[in-house]
């Protein structure tokens, strides 16, 4: 049933109706690390015994067969492997992964295919399989050069093994992925500045640069450290911003550095908010089909999912996106781009009319926070600051 522009919007007897399915993505999740970190809230999980690194890839591989009707003859433009840290696994198993992907899938020929690696001595040694697997972009965890700094995260590397790292990386890859953090305990704002000069001296060709958040559900939320205020973490914010932007590198998303056209073309496509098929457990999905945008959840715990696998079972919960709450979805992804949208895509990515958010945009435009002409919205510089209550006003009540 086509959307009719008369109705509101939160009607209950309206759907959507796509025209064009949205581009599709591929995340694969590896759940064990060596050590939990402080303050890590993803789905990671400490290697206790053994890794069951073989019964893992096989529990991947039926996952994906199952997955295979809800995407059946869509193109795959990018590959993600996260976690957890992908690296623990060895060359052959990420192989094997790799091969079946490009057996069951149409894997567009010049495909993104990342990997998250830790820096760490084993891993690194690694790196040279991992790009005869077919890896074409490394994403290194190194968060600080700082070993003090290091050892308050909780990280099992060193600041030497992160520069070698790093090194080792550039010789086997020629896209990559820097992960740093600033807002550490105790951290000075000379300091957050080091890192980033440390990381330049490798001119990678992405840097990420976050702010480090006490997420709940994590050690550093129960027992808080002593952080740098928000006045400080913004100056190092800003800071930041500068010197990147002098060596060249475009700020486009919130926390997201880039080299001309090295841009991380998976995590754009979530941020344009177009379809991701997950696999691996906690994986999440979004896929869209004619009439409606589905979520699906994959079971978390890494027995429980390799348990459900062999059931044919892997999904743990699945709901279809409310009509009305496609708006706000769209809103929190896209407004995270400095550069905003292409006001076509919003029709294009939920099916539904820029005239039903006419009030919000009008609203935000007002208070100073979005930017729009006959092309193009985008957030302003105050509201890339206070992205939450950008969004607060696309979140209906």
């Amino acid at each position: 049933m086509n959307i009719q522009l008369s109705h509101p919007l939160n009607s209950t007897t309206q759907t959507v109706s796509f025209k064009a399915l949205p581009p599709l993505s591929l995340y694969i999740h590896i759940p064990w690390c060596v050590r939990k970190c402080p303050y890590c809230d993803f789905n990671s999980h400490e290697v206790r015994e053994s890794l069951p690194e073989q019964e893992y890839v096989a529990a991947l591989v039926r996952d994906l067969e199952l997955a295979l009707p809800q995407i059946w003859g869509r193109k795959v433009y990018t590959v993600f492997i996260g976690g957890g840290t992908p690296s623990l696994l060895s060359a052959q198993a990420m192989d094997k992964i790799l091969t079946s992907v490009r057996m069951l899938l149409p894997l567009d020929h010049g495909a993104e295919i990342t990997l998250e690696a830790n820096p760490g001595t084993v891993e690194a040694s690694k790196f040279a399989g991992f790009r005869d697997a077919g890896i074409n972009r490394l994403s290194l965890g190194i968060q600080s050069f700082n070993d003090t700094h290091l050892k308050a995260l909780g990280r099992i590397h060193d600041a030497s093994e992160a520069r070698r790292a790093v090194e080792i990386a550039q010789h086997h890859f020629d896209n990559i992925n820097l992960d740093l953090m600033y807002g550490l305990p105790q951290q000075t704002q000379a300091e957050a500045l080091q890192d980033v000069h440390a990381a330049l001296e490798f001119a990678p060709q992405h840097l990420s640069c976050y702010n480090l958040t006490l997420e709940p559900n994590t050690l550093f939320h129960r027992y808080p450290p002593a952080l740098p205020d928000d006045d400080l973490c913004s100056a190092m914010q800003q800071d930041i911003e500068q010197i990147l932007s002098k060596h060249g590198y475009q700020h486009y998303e919130t926390s997201a550095f880039a080299q001309p056209k090295k841009q991380s073309r998976h995590n754009l496509n979530y941020w344009q908010f177009g379809d991701y098929l997950g696999i691996g457990a906690g994986a999440h999905s979004k896929l869209s089909f004619p009439d409606k945008v589905l979520r699906q959840v994959r079971y978390k715990q890494p027995q429980a999912y390799l348990k459900q696998v062999t059931q044919d079972l892997p999904v743990q919960s699945e709901e279809s996106v409310k009509r009305e709450d496609l708006p706000f979805e769209f809103m929190m992804n896209a407004l995270r781009l400095n550069q905003g949208f292409a006001d076509t895509l919003f029709a294009e990515r939920t099916s539904l009319s820029l005239l039903l958010i006419r009030r919000e945009l009008e609203e935000a435009e007002q208070r100073g926070l979005l930017e729009r002409d006959l092309q193009r919205i985008a957030p302003t510089a105050l509201g890339r600051r206070f992205l939450n209550d950008l969004l607060q006003v696309f979140l209906r009540k």
